[in-house]
């Protein structure tokens, strides 16, 4: 799944350690591909357990995902965007569990 991000994220990401940034980067292969299932089968398609990938409470069309709860906390905020030439996912926020109070 193509994906663009904000320059909140890319100010976010910036900020990240090396070695967080590459953490994440590993897992974006996996989410990408689960994206392009969800987008499929909105209705059907679970997430894989290790994405924790879920719809954000009180925040409209916002989603959140962590690939680490132990050091480094890893989180991201992200959305779903259909554009012409399709659907894409938007990166919002990165960081620890912090990124949650304004995704």
């Amino acid at each position: 799944m193509k994906s663009e991000t904000t320059p909140r994220f890319d100010n976010d990401y910036r900020a990240l350690p090396i070695e967080h940034r590459r953490l994440f980067r590993a897992v974006i292969p996996a989410f990408s591909a689960a994206c392009d299932g969800y987008v499929a089968d909105q209705g059907g398609f679970v997430w894989p357990g290790s994405l924790r990938a879920r719809r954000m409470v009180g925040a409209p069309r916002v989603w959140e995902m962590t690939w680490s709860y132990a050091s480094p906390d890893g989180r991201a905020t992200f959305e779903f965007v259909d554009l012409a030439d399709g659907s894409r996912i938007r990166w919002r926020r990165i960081g620890s569990h912090r990124v949650f109070q304004d995704p």
